[in-house]
């Protein structure tokens, strides 16, 4: 009992089986096809799975380094200064307190101070002994504009010889021993500071001395730095270039002296104690950017918030003085681009989930469309005995064959494609990807083949009902689609703590709720595709009935194939309507970042072009600009900043226009349009804009004037005086309000009539350039060319283009590398869903060519068979093509006012406020191209099976029998 004794093996003893191997081999053999069809599938799945953390990590990073690299040197280093050694212990040991040996043991200590990840870069940092107070220079021979004499900074800093090249000279020397009595030392000056100041290899330079007489500096060599914009030069940028200082005066004329700096050997830096200028020690540690990641955001913060105001703070001051501090603006620097990246990373990963979410559905529909292809091997194995575990291993070892090496050539090839990034979240993606691709096969198999049966009920969506379970799973998605709308329009993508959005892997929100924010036009579009499905079958047999009236039996036969389509094709329904509202919401996205970036150049500029100059324009200006290449329109303006109405002392920026064109701008750019007769001045006006009295008596009517709503709620509409800077005095009447105009940005401004005002004052300061294409080379030739090179210098004309003020609004590799992932993200999405409809589309070519087949032998002609295929693909196409659109259009206006672009789309250099806001609004484009292209693919597909099928004759469908 329980023992085989057949003669094949040993006796008593079971054979063990082998047949799972060769039955791999022969499934391969047999449909090598669908092999490799599922390899590339999971290979393309597994790399762009596996490259998406690594992109967004890569931009990221690249964002915090360019923060950090153009916050420059002064802010982001961490400066480190303790005072000179107190007076009451020995001289001796104050001058060995300063000397290079000294300060070069505190900065290894303070260098190991400082935590993980905050890295320092050894060749930008320095340490050295420089005066905290100037000291006055005694030589008459220094430049002194105001008739004070120069002032001297010494400072004896580390690393001259490596940072600088020489010029003229040699580097400067200590000589002997140097102590705070030592009468004279050498030094070395930069070639700016020598220029400036008449500064000669060979100069003496005194200063005063403290207790003792003036020092004296012999300048020996002029140094050039080798590159005047690194951390050496411009943390302490008076080392480099002296600087012209007006010191605070009670009234009189201004006066100024020359600061600059004199660099002395550091073994010179004791003779620094011997004078009043209160030397200081000092460190200054340069972060590498290098070394800087995002993903320790929250880690850096805290390091140097340590090294502030916490415990990093108390091991350096053990390792200097105990009155060291430590001052940086790394901070502030890193906290604004948290700040950034918490407005990017919240859209980045709505793409994210989108396209996701489609790749997993067509995942889990190439496993469903095997599994009902292989319905009846599948149903014939059980019903001779195979067990379902058993069939279930044979599916996954036989799916695994194929995914396994799949995935691992995809991660291979993300890995190659993105080589920057850590490699674990792009290997637990890839093993995501390829554990969904072998799995799914098996659970459908399982599913279905619970009951053991050879034949089963007809599965379309006329016959079955959704089953309880269903319903259930159905009004759970839709709570969950619920929840997460009302929470994105509650407290927006942004809505996560700078903590959250400091730790945790890239392309992370951070915390489940902030998921389902993400998932939100997901689950709108799932939602979607269920109701869909639910009510698709109600419009197919109300058709159906005046169809059936109808001559000719291929609409009927259609619309009854089409109401007949199996419950297979929920799965592609949802993999459209998700990546078609996905694609939809994404290209809503970017195109309201390219609006945005338009509208706030229009705003700072008010035109293409703007060419502005502090005096008055040439009055030939105008038309030489007209005649540069692409302009199509030039307007003159006269603007005025510091008008000043009445006696008050706050101005009012005041323009003055040609009432035709200036109209037929504001217009065109849509910056606050108005009548252009409404601001002409009165005939009566007289040419200075005074309110003279005429000859009966009869004062003149005031200049009629544009503001802004500001303006006209502080001086209301009666008529106010305004002081012009030429002196002139002008009457306005506010008759016009506009929130926007194009010749001045802000809030607050006053439009008049050029005519109106005097000759001086309505001289053009300001021309707004309008055309197509207008060219910045060329713009620029002309406007040099018209106010000549021996040209007042307040009348040099400044020129900006709207393309070059757009593009100043990408600042960051985190914006532009954001872009960059959310268009792929959409592209992919856009691609899996012509992948499913495809799958779908391939799964039923056998049934239509049979139907087709067997259809001409009762007499169908080919353009028949066509109309009968398109007919039939029609409804579904229709359908998807509809949804998709209503759905996209819905999510948008749902969830845009939670959505604010302008951290993506309008970020400026420095942190500044950004001009306006960014929203999101429907895009026509994205929601009806990607519609119009899937309902093209399925009909043309049709089409063309239709055709295929009528030349290869049908013969062999015909011989294949009745297929289920």
């Amino acid at each position: 009992m329980g023992r085989d004794s057949g003669s094949g093996g040993r006796p008593g003893f079971r054979r063990r089986d082998h047949s799972v191997a060769p039955w791999i081999r022969t499934r391969l053999r047999t449909a090598p096809g669908a092999a490799v069809a599922l390899a590339l599938l999971v290979m393309a799945t597994a790399c762009l799975a596996a490259a998406f953390p690594r992109a967004v990590e890569r931009y990221e990073d690249a964002g915090l380094r360019r923060a950090v690299v153009d916050a420059t040197a002064p802010r982001t280093s961490l400066q480190v200064s303790a005072p000179q050694p107190g007076t009451y212990i020995p001289q001796s040991e104050r001058e060995s307190a300063v000397s290079p040996a000294s300060m070069r043991k505190a900065y290894e200590r303070v260098l190991n101070v400082v935590e993980r990840p905050l890295a320092v870069d050894p060749a930008q940092s320095m340490y050295g002994v420089r005066n905290v107070n100037n000291l006055e220079a005694a030589e008459t021979w220094l430049p002194m504009p105001s008739g004070l004499p120069a002032q001297m900074s010494l400072a004896a800093q580390s690393g001259l010889a490596e940072h600088s090249r020489m010029s003229a000279g040699r580097l400067p020397r200590a000589g002997n021993t140097v102590t705070a009595a030592t009468r004279e030392v050498e030094a070395a000056v930069t070639t700016e500071t020598a220029k400036r100041l008449n500064i000669k290899v060979g100069s003496v330079i005194h200063v005063p001395g403290m207790q003792r007489d003036p020092l004296a500096v012999r300048i020996t060599g002029i140094v050039a730095p080798r590159d005047p914009e690194s951390a050496y030069w411009t943390t302490q940028p008076l080392l480099r270039t002296p600087s012209l200082i007006r010191p605070p005066t009670q009234g009189g004329e201004p006066e100024t002296y020359w600061l600059g700096a004199l660099l002395l050997p550091p073994d010179a830096a004791p003779v620094l104690l011997g004078t009043p200028g209160e030397p200081a020690r000092y460190w200054l540690l340069t972060p590498d950017p290098a070394a800087l990641t995002a993903h320790d955001l929250s880690r850096l913060g805290s390091a140097v918030a340590s090294l502030e105001s916490g415990p990093g703070l108390v091991k350096v001051r053990d390792s200097t003085d105990a009155d060291t501090g430590v001052s940086t603006d790394l901070d502030e620097v890193l906290a604004s681009y948290a700040q950034l990246r918490s407005g990017v990373r919240p859209l980045v990963s709505v793409a994210a989930f989108g396209t996701g979410a489609v790749a997993v559905v067509v995942l889990l529909m190439a496993g469903r469309l095997t599994a009902d292809r292989r319905r009846t091997e599948l149903a014939l194995l059980r019903a001779r005995g195979a067990s379902l575990r058993g069939l279930t291993r044979r599916l996954v070892t036989e799916t695994a064959v194929v995914a396994l090496p799949a995935g691992a050539l995809g991660l291979a090839g993300a890995l190659l494609l993105v080589p920057y990034g850590r490699a674990p979240y792009a290997v637990g993606a890839a093993l995501a990807v390829t554990l969904l691709a072998c799995a799914a096969l098996p659970l459908r198999a399982l599913a279905a083949h619970r009951v053991v049966g050879v034949h089963g009920a007809r599965e379309d969506l006329a016959s079955v009902r959704p089953s309880r379970r269903r319903t259930i799973a159905e009004l759970t998605l839709l709570v969950l689609a619920s929840a997460a709308v009302l929470a994105l329009r509650s407290r927006g993508t942004s809505g996560t703590s700078d903590e959250t959005l400091g730790s945790g892997a890239s392309g992370d929100l951070g915390s489940s709720g902030d998921q389902l924010v993400a998932m939100a036009p997901v689950l709108i579009g799932v939602i979607a595709a269920l109701v869909l499905v639910r009510l698709y079958p109600l419009p197919l047999r109300w058709l159906a009935r005046p169809a059936g009236r109808m001559r000719g039996a291929i609409g009927h036969l259609s619309l009854a194939r089409a109401g007949r389509t199996s419950v297979s094709t929920v799965l592609p329904l949802l993999a459209l309507l998700t990546a078609l509202t996905t694609a939809a919401f994404g290209g809503s996205v970017l195109a309201g970042v390219a609006d945005a970036r338009d509208r706030a150049a229009v705003l700072n500029l008010g035109a293409d072009a703007r060419v502005e100059a502090e005096g008055a324009l040439p009055a030939t200006l105008p038309e030489r600009v007209r005649s540069a290449p692409g302009v199509r329109e030039v307007t003159p303006l006269s603007i005025a900043y510091e008008a000043k109405p009445g006696a008050g002392v706050e101005s009012v920026p005041l323009a003055g226009v040609d009432p035709e064109g200036y109209a037929r701008l504001a217009d065109r750019t849509g910056l606050g349009a108005f009548p252009a007769g409404e601001l002409k001045a009165s005939p009566a006006a007289p040419a200075d804009g005074t309110s003279k009295p005429g000859a009966d008596g009869s004062a003149k009517a005031p200049l009629p004037a544009l503001a802004s709503s500001a303006v006209a709620d502080r001086y209301g509409t009666h008529p106010f005086s305004l002081r012009l800077s030429d002196g002139s005095d002008v009457t306005v009447r506010i008759t016009l309000v506009r929130d926007l105009t194009p010749a001045l940005p802000g809030t607050d401004f006053l439009i008049v009539d050029r005519a109106g005002l005097g000759t001086v004052a309505a001289r053009p300061t300001t021309l707004l350039v309008t055309g197509d294409h207008v060219s910045g080379g060329a713009l620029r030739k002309a406007v040099a060319a018209g106010t000549g090179a021996d040209a007042d210098p307040t009348a040099r004309a400044d020129v900006r283009l709207r393309s070059e003020e757009r593009a100043r609004y990408v600042d960051s590799p985190l914006q532009s590398g954001a872009e960059r992932v959310y268009a792929a993200a959409v592209a992919a999405g856009s691609g899996y869903a012509v992948l499913a409809l495809l799958l779908a589309l391939v799964r039923a070519a056998p049934e239509r060519a049979a139907l087709l087949a067997r259809l001409r032998t009762m007499g169908l002609t080919r353009s028949q068979g066509r109309r009968l295929l398109v007919l039939e693909a029609l409804p579904q196409a229709l359908l998807a093509a509809a949804g998709g659109i209503l759905t996209g259009w819905a999510a948008v206006r749902l969830l845009a006012p939670g959505i604010d672009l302008t951290s993506i789309a309008l970020a400026t250099p420095g942190g500044a406020p950004p001009t306006g806001t960014a929203a999101l609004h429907t895009d026509p484009a994205s929601l009806f191209l990607p519609a119009l292209t899937v309902l093209l693919l399925a009909t043309g597909i049709a089409a063309g099976q239709a055709w295929w099928t009528g030349r290869r004759g049908s013969v062999r469908e015909l011989r294949a029998g009745d297929s289920r």
